[in-house]
């Protein structure tokens, strides 16, 4: 089968689709004909050697790459209960030390990191749900703002800050959403109750103009880190989605970077609400998978409003 891997870092040139052996599911796993799998900044950064300068992973010969998939299952496991062949799921690869990841034609996950795919929806708008859907849900659950609290959302435009949008106006929560000058349309259309650009020289003191005292918490989708705390009220929460952003927990501020990790009971709730038209799948372009290299460049040069997707 197919995979997209790379054996040095480097730009968009170190990527290859090689030919691997079929990965067979072990107990408690299931394999996924992949479908779609979105293309993620995530993914740039494995490529360009980051994630190993840091430690968290280990640098070896072969690395696959990606973490979101749909598709359809056609293999499971000894012992693997809830799945069986010809089951449409979405799943997160969230380990960074298996040998491929799910820009595959087939990918091997546990089953606690599947659920079923969202009814109704394309392979491609579900495959941009499980990393930047579950990433905008754990982030929320960490802050665990009240009904009628104010969280402050930045790049509210992106993946995750889309998301995580529409996910706290649905727990009632009011929305200041800091991104582009162009995207004050998109972004109100997810939920926000107000918003900021992000060229604002002096961001806490627009916040603060808005929210008097400042927002209950911060969901900092777009890595400003100290640029941001500054807007959350004393005793507040924030929550860092970028890593290495995370400031230091000034004026007993609660902080948290927020490491994903694959949640099947999470998975489901946010396909259900997708089933349901309640959050937004938003699509750049689909490209086939042995164009992943010139994906990643197109993601490197910024400006997308949606995920691009690599298919089958």
């Amino acid at each position: 089968m197919r995979a997209v891997v790379i054996r040095s870092f480097g730009g968009p040139e170190v990527i290859e689709i090689a030919d691997v052996a079929t990965p067979e599911p072990g107990p408690g796993q299931v394999r996924i004909r992949m479908e779609a799998a979105a293309v993620n900044p995530v993914d740039l950064v494995t490529r360009g050697g980051l994630l190993a300068e840091a430690g968290l992973m280990e640098a070896r010969d072969v690395i696959g790459l990606g973490w979101d998939v749909a598709g359809v299952i056609d293999a499971v496991g000894p012992g693997t209960a809830g799945y069986r062949p010809g089951d449409r799921v979405i799943g997160l690869s969230d380990r960074l030390d298996v040998p491929l990841g799910t820009h595959a034609d087939q990918v091997v996950l546990d089953a606690a990191a599947v659920a079923p795919a969202p009814a109704g929806v394309t392979a491609a708008r579900a495959a941009t749900l499980p990393l930047n859907g579950l990433t905008a849900l754990q982030a929320l659950d960490f802050l665990g703002l009240p009904p009628g609290g104010t969280l402050l959302v930045t790049g509210a435009a992106g993946g995750v800050g889309g998301f995580a949008a529409e996910l706290a106006a649905r727990r009632s929560l009011r929305v200041v959403a800091l991104a582009g000058p162009a995207d004050e349309g998109l972004v109100r259309g997810l939920g926000a109750t107000w918003f900021v650009p992000r060229t604002t020289p002096d961001l806490a003191a627009a916040v603060r103009a808005l929210v008097p005292g400042g927002v209950d918490g911060a969901l900092d989708a777009a890595g400003l880190g100290v640029r941001a705390l500054p807007a959350v009220r004393n005793r507040g929460a924030f929550a860092s989605v970028v890593g290495g952003t995370a400031p230091v927990p000034l004026r007993a501020t609660r902080v948290a970077g927020i490491w994903i990790n694959a949640d099947a009971r999470g998975l489901a709730e946010l396909s259900a609400l997708a089933a349901a038209g309640d959050l937004t799948l938003r699509v750049a372009e689909t490209l086939p998978l042995d164009k992943a290299a010139h994906a990643h460049a197109r993601l490197a040069e910024g400006g997308l409003r949606g995920r691009l997707v690599l298919v089958r």
